[in-house]
C-alpha cells in the first residue's frame, strides 16, 4: 500500500490551482480569546491548509505567552485540544500555505520571540520581496534564524530597533526596512498591533465583539463568532490596540496609491466575505455575467467546476439563459491522506475529488466555467472525464484573464514558464485541453465586474506595483541570455 498525500505531484488538482496565501485572526479583550481565534481560523481554512497556530497572553503581574501550533488543518492541530491551556483575554492565530520557506513546524506561525522590551508574537500574510537581502544582511551582522520564513526577518528588525522608542515606534522603525506585501498582527504583553502595507495588497479587517475587538483577514471569520464588521485596516495604517479596547492609528509611510490584489475577488476570498470594502459574491457573479456577454456559445447546460467556478457559473448561466447543472460532483470528504490502490487508476488524483455525472451529460453541449487555468493539467483531465461521461461538446469559459505571470506578493504560483498561458496562445490551449472552444474574461470585463478602484493585476498583466525580488530579476536576466 502507498500513502497518497495532498500537495504531491499525484494530487493533480492541488498543483493546477493557485494556493491561497495565509489567514490572520486576532482577538482583544475577551475571556475566550484563544477559542475565538481558533474558530476564526476555522472559517479561514481556505486561506491556508498546511499549518495552524494560536498564541495567547495571560497577565497575572507579568505577561505570560502560551503557544500551540502544528502542521495540518485547524481541526487536526487542535483535535481534542483543551483551550484552558491558552488562557488570557488576548490572542492571535495564523493558518498558512508555504509561500516563503518550507512546510516545516519551524515555519508555522505565529512566531514568538523575546526582545529587550519583553515578549512579542507575530503573524504575517504576504511576502517580502527584499527578504533575501534582509536575511543576508542580518546573518552577516550576527543574527541567528530558526526558520526559513521571511517573517522572521521582521522579528530581527524589531529586536534591533532603538530600545528607547515606544513599542509602536519600534514596530514602525522595523517596517521601514521591509518591502513587499504584508498584513501583520503583532502581540505584546499589553497591546496588539495590526498593520497593512502601503499598497494594501493583502486584506485585513477590524470588528467588534462585546467589549472586545477582533481582527481578521476575511469577514467570514467575524460571522462565525458573531462579531460586527467595523472597517478595513487602511493601507499604510498601523493600528495599536491596548487597555480596554482603546485604539490609536498611525500612518507612517506617507501617501501611497493602494493596489490590493484583484485575485482575492477572482478566487481566494470566500464568496460571503467582504474584502477591500466590497462583498465578494456579487463581484464574482458579475464576472460570470460579463463572461457570458463577451463569449456566448449555444449549449444545453452551464457546468461549474466545484467549488472555484460556482459563483461565476451562476452569473454566466443567468446572463446566457442556459440552465445551470451540477455536471461535476465533488467529494468533500477527501482527507489529507488516504490509501491509494495498488493497481494504478488513470487520473486517480482528479477522480478522487471530482466525478462527472454521466446521466446528466450524455449527448449534451456544455459550457464549463472555472476561475483560472494555471498549468492546464487538471483542466485537461476534467475535459477528458466529461467527454467520457458522454458530453457531445465541451466549451470552457474562464472568469478571469489568462494568467501569464507569477505572484511575488504572498501567493504560491508556478514559475512563468510553467504557466500555460505564458507559452501558448488561446487556440493552442484549447487544442491542448481538447475543448471545442475556450475563452477568457477580458481585463476590461474583469474591471467592470469589480468596479471602482486600482488593483494589483500583475498575474494577468505583468505590471508589479512594488517590483519583484532580486532573485527573480537575476533569473530573468539569465533566461534572456540563454
Amino acid at each position: 500500500m502507498s500513502i497518497y498525500k495532498a500537495g504531491t505531484e499525484e494530487a493533480g488538482m492541488a498543483l493546477d490551482k493557485f494556493r491561497e496565501e495565509c489567514g490572520l485572526m486576532g482577538v482583544w479583550n475577551h475571556p475566550e480569546a484563544a477559542n475565538l481565534v481558533y474558530l476564526g481560523l476555522y472559517a479561514q481554512q481556505h486561506r491556508g491548509q498546511e499549518g495552524a497556530g494560536v498564541v495567547s497572553v495571560s497577565n497575572n503581574g507579568r505577561p505570560r505567552f502560551h503557544i500551540h501550533k502544528g502542521i495540518g488543518l485547524v481541526s487536526e492541530v487542535f483535535q481534542k485540544y483543551d483551550f484552558g491551556s491558552l488562557p488570557g483575554k488576548q490572542s492571535i492565530g495564523h493558518v498558512r500555505y508555504t509561500t516563503a520557506g518550507g512546510n516545516h513546524l519551524s515555519n508555522v506561525q505565529p512566531f514568538y520571540a523575546e526582545i529587550s522590551s519583553g515578549g512579542v508574537v507575530i503573524a504575517h500574510n504576504g511576502n517580502l520581496i527584499n527578504a533575501d537581502t534582509l536575511r543576508e544582511q542580518l546573518i552577516d551582522d550576527g543574527a541567528i534564524f530558526a526558520s526559513s520564513s521571511d517573517t522572521e526577518a521582521i522579528l530581527h528588525l524589531l529586536a534591533r530597533s532603538p530600545g528607547n522608542l515606544m513599542l509602536v515606534e519600534r514596530v514602525i522603525s522595523a517596517l521601514h526596512e521591509i518591502k513587499g506585501a504584508f498584513s501583520l498582527l503583532l502581540m505584546f504583553g499589553d497591546r496588539m498591533i495590526a498593520v497593512r502595507d502601503p499598497n494594501g495588497l493583502r486584506p485585513l479587517a477590524l470588528g467588534s465583539l462585546g467589549d472586545g475587538l477582533v481582527v481578521a483577514s476575511e469577514t467570514c471569520a467575524f460571522d462565525l463568532i458573531g462579531a460586527k464588521y467595523l472597517r478595513d485596516i487602511e493601507p499604510v495604517e498601523v493600528l495599536e490596540i491596548s487597555g480596554e479596547s482603546d485604539t490609536k492609528s498611525y500612518f507612517p509611510f506617507g501617501v501611497t496609491r493602494p493596489s490590493p490584489c484583484i485575485f482575492e475577488y477572482v478566487y481566494f476570498a470566500r464568496p460571503d466575505s467582504n474584502v477591500f470594502g466590497k462583498n465578494v459574491y456579487p463581484i464574482r457573479k458579475r464576472m460570470g455575467q460579463e463572461l457570458a456577454r463577451e463569449h456566448p456559445v449555444p449549449a444545453d447546460y452551464v457546468i461549474p467546476v466545484p467549488d472555484s467556478g460556482v459563483t461565476a457559473a451562476i452569473g454566466y448561466a443567468q446572463e446566457a439563459g442556459i440552465p445551470l447543472e451540477l455536471g461535476l460532483i465533488r467529494n468533500h470528504y477527501v482527507g489529507r491522506t488516504f490509501i491509494e490502490p495498488q493497481q494504478s487508476i488513470r487520473d486517480f488524483g482528479v477522480k478522487i475529488k471530482l466525478n462527472a455525472n454521466s446521466e446528466l451529460l450524455k449527448g449534451k453541449r456544455i459550457v464549463v466555467v472555472d476561475d483560472s487555468i494555471v498549468r492546464g493539467t487538471t483542466s485537461k483531465k476534467l475535459v477528458k472525464m466529461l467527454k467520457q461521461a458522454g458530453a457531445s461538446e465541451v466549451h470552457m469559459r474562464i472568469s478571469a484573464p489568462p494568467t501569464i505571470d507569477p505572484c511575488y506578493y504572498g501567493i504560491d504560483t508556478p514559475q512563468k514558464e510553467e504557466l500555460i498561458a505564458s507559452r501558448k496562445s488561446i487556440p493552442e490551449i484549447a487544442e491542448y485541453l481538447g475543448v471545442k472552444s475556450l475563452a477568457y474574461l477580458s481585463m476590461e470585463g474583469l474591471y467592470r465586474a469589480v468596479g471602482e478602484g486600482t488593483f494589483c493585476d500583475a498575474c494577468f498583466s505583468g505590471n508589479y506595483p512594488i517590483g519583484t525580488p532580486k532573485r527573480f530579476e537575476k533569473r530573468q536576466t539569465e533566461l534572456e541570455l540563454k
